[in-house]
C-alpha cells in the first residue's frame, strides 16, 4: 500500500495528503515528528537520506521526497495538472516560485511563531519583509484572474494554499488580501480541504 511519512502540521505534508484525499486514492499515513528527530533515524534516513518529509514510500517500494515533486507525479493525469504545455508550465512555474519566495518565508515565520513560540520581535524582520512581498505577489495575481494558471484549480493553487492559509500563525495579516482571502475559500472547496 502507498505509504505517506509526514508531519501533520506540515503545509508541505498536507499538500500531498489533501491531493491524496481528493483523489481517492488509498494510502496509509505515518506521523513522522520532525520536531521530536523522526526524520533523523537511521530508518527514515534510509528511505530519505535528505531526512525531510513529506515522503512516500510506492506500492513498488520507491521512494519520492519533495513535496511539489510528489504531487506533481501523482498529479498526472488530473485535471489539477493541465496537458497544454504552456499552462503546464506555468503551474510549474509558481510551484518553484512556491519553494523558493514563498514558504521560506512565509512557512518559516508560522514555524518560528507557533510551533517555536517566538514573539514577533524574535521574528527577522526580513522573513517579514519577504513573506509580505510574497503575499503581495499572489494578491495581484489573483486580483486579475481567480485561478494562479487558467480558469481552474491546479496544482499551484494547492501548493500555495498550505502555507497561505495559516499565514497569520506566522504574523502576517491577511485583512490587506482580499483576493487572497477568497482564493482560499475556492480551493478549499475545489480539494475538499476541510
Amino acid at each position: 500500500m502507498l505509504t505517506v511519512f509526514g508531519d501533520i502540521r506540515s503545509g508541505n505534508c498536507l499538500k500531498v495528503k489533501w491531493l491524496l484525499d481528493s483523489l481517492g486514492h488509498d494510502y496509509r499515513w505515518v506521523e513522522t515528528d520532525v520536531m521530536a528527530g523522526a526524520t533523523r533515524s537511521p530508518d527514515f534516513l534510509a528511505r530519505n537520506p535528505a531526512g525531510q518529509v513529506p515522503a512516500v514510500v510506492l506500492d513498488d517500494g520507491r521512494t519520492l521526497a519533495q513535496s511539489n515533486a510528489i504531487i506533481g507525479f501523482f498529479g498526472e493525469g488530473t485535471p489539477w495538472l493541465p496537458t497544454d504545455p504552456w499552462a503546464r508550465a506555468k503551474v510549474y512555474e509558481w510551484l518553484f516560485w512556491e519553494q523558493y519566495s514563498h514558504e521560506p518565508y512565509i512557512a518559516v515565520a508560522r514555524f518560528q511563531r507557533a510551533l517555536l513560540g517566538k514573539p514577533a520581535d524574535e521574528i527577522e524582520p526580513r522573513l517579514m519583509e519577504r513573506g509580505r512581498a510574497a503575499l503581495e505577489r499572489m494578491e495581484a495575481a489573483l486580483t486579475a484572474a481567480e485561478w494562479l494558471v487558467g480558469d481552474g484549480p491546479t496544482l499551484a493553487d494547492l501548493a500555495l494554499v498550505a502555507y497561505t492559509r495559516t499565514a497569520p500563525d506566522g504574523g502576517f495579516d491577511l485583512a490587506p488580501f482580499p483576493a487572497i482571502r477568497a482564493w482560499i475559500g475556492r480551493v478549499e472547496a475545489a480539494f475538499g480541504i476541510g
